[in-house]
Parts: C-alpha cells; sequence; structure tokens
C-alpha cells in the first residue's frame, strides 16, 4: 500500500513496518536519525547513498499526519 509518494507498507517487506518505497530502509530509522542531530545530506552522504532528500522529507510528512490524527486523552491527577 503506498501510503505517500515515496513511502509504502507492503506485509512482506520489513513485516510491514512502513518504509521508503524500494528500498528497505525504515521510516524510523530516517526519523530516528534526524533526532540525533543529522541533516537528511549526511544521513544521504553518510548512511543511506540510495536515498533522495524528498525521502527523508516525506517520512517528517508521514510522522506529522500521524501526530494529526492522534487522539491524546489528558488524564488529571
Amino acid at each position: 500500500m503506498k501510503v505517500f509518494e515515496r513511502i509504502e507498507v507492503d506485509e512482506n517487506i520489513l513485516h510491514g513496518e512502513p518504509h521508503i518505497k524500494g528500498t528497505r530502509v525504515p521510516v524510523k530509522l530516517v526519523l530516528s536519525l534526524l533526532s540525533e542531530g543529522l541533516t537528511p545530506e549526511e544521513i544521504i552522504k553518510e548512511h543511506y547513498p540510495i536515498l533522495k532528500k524528498e525521502d527523508i522529507l516525506s517520512c517528517i510528512k508521514y510522522l506529522t499526519q500521524i501526530l494529526e490524527e492522534e487522539e491524546i486523552h489528558y488524564v488529571k491527577s
């Protein structure tokens, strides 16, 4: 299933984990590298030369959509 132009979910690839289309690079791994302070350019140059900057930006867009759909419940203590 294509989630975005560059992100897909396929139960036969990475056990259905969202990944960058045409690769076995999971979205969560790209987001983890970004959270560690790497730039998209560093991720491409140092880790995944197969990726394009648009792939990395699609990972951020994917996470943003998930967060927009998430319902948060606050519990008063």
